[in-house]
């Protein structure tokens, strides 16, 4: 069991080096917004549309198969499932309603009904049929509605965890925090201590791995001691796992004191006194490129994107 190969969720990619990689952090940064804010408010098809611009972005860029399979292959089994149980669940919709009219009323009212449809209908040829229920058999019953719901819970579901998955697989931690303090800069006005918000988030993304390691030491040292958890029992099985949460909590305390530690021995005692400059924040032509497509991936998001109310 590796926790670091099987899960590799938030983990930067080092090698090979795509295009991705190569463009400006500010410009995936927007990017990674406009994914997570455009599918608000949007049709289905424009829904569905963003996954498979995740799904292509991710094969044009020669990501590694043996990176992105796992993660995509399981979180597509996820957004199947979930579209399959919403797609056959009840659409919230099946209501009696009791008729306001009277039983003469509805009988005159049900008459006029059928003549009328019947003229109309023997004045157009073919008329298209309307059903709301799309599929049932049995029990099953799967309804326009829910299969709506079902399309865009999936669709959102897929777009919210790959999209920022992909950022932070090509995206390295002190980029992405080197755009966090460039974007943040005005707030400084505000007196808002910017350096210090980005260096504890570089910090925090720095530690996501160590945590991952602890958890993974842990359960192989449970593992390797062959409990008997039939014989424990739920009371015992629970207590084992208390026991294991809290030395996780003490490991990850002493983790961050001796990091703490070796940033006071070198010196890291004030932020806007040792600031260290990873990267060099420029647009090239490649980025320009980037900003121009989300203009236009906006202008199709704003002229056909939208629910029609």
């Amino acid at each position: 069991m590796d926790l670091l190969r099987s899960l590799p969720l938030g983990l930067y990619l080092e090698q090979p080096i795509t295009w991705l990689h190569k463009l400006d952090p500010r410009v995936k940064f927007f990017w990674l917004m406009s994914f997570l804010t455009t599918y608000i408010y949007a049709l289905n098809e424009w829904r569905v549309l963003l996954v498979l611009i995740l799904i292509v972005a991710t094969l044009i860029a020669k990501i590694p198969v043996r990176v992105w399979q796992q993660q995509m292959g399981w979180l597509l089994t996820v957004s199947f499932l979930v579209l399959l149980i919403a797609a056959i669940s009840p659409d919230g919709l099946g209501i009696n309603y009791q008729p306001r009219l009277t039983t003469s009323e509805s009988s005159q009212l049900n008459k006029a009904n059928s003549e009328q449809a019947q003229s109309s209908k023997n004045q157009v040829k073919n008329p298209k049929q309307y059903t709301y229920v799309v599929f049932e058999a049995g029990a099953i019953k799967v309804t326009r509605r829910s299969l709506d719901l079902a399309v865009s819970l999936s669709a959102m579901l897929f777009t919210l965890i790959y999209s920022t998955n992909l950022y932070l697989l090509t995206t390295a931690p002190e980029e992405i925090t080197a755009a966090i303090e460039n974007l943040m800069q005005p707030l400084r006005r505000l007196k808002v201590p910017v350096t210090e918000l980005t260096l504890t988030l570089t910090l925090s993304l720095r530690f996501i791995p160590l945590v991952l390691e602890e958890v993974q030491n842990l359960i192989r040292s449970v593992m390797t001691r062959a409990i008997n958890w039939k014989k424990l029992g739920l009371k015992g099985s629970v207590k084992v796992w208390l026991l294991v949460a809290e030395r996780l909590l003490e490991n990850l305390l002493l983790r961050a004191e001796q990091m703490a530690s070796a940033m006071m021995v070198r010196g890291f005692t004030s932020p806007n006194e040792h600031r260290v400059q990873w990267h060099e924040l420029r647009f090239t032509t490649r980025d320009w490129v980037a900003i121009a497509l989300l203009i236009l991936f906006w202008g199709v998001r704003l002229a056909v994107g939208s629910e029609v109310s």
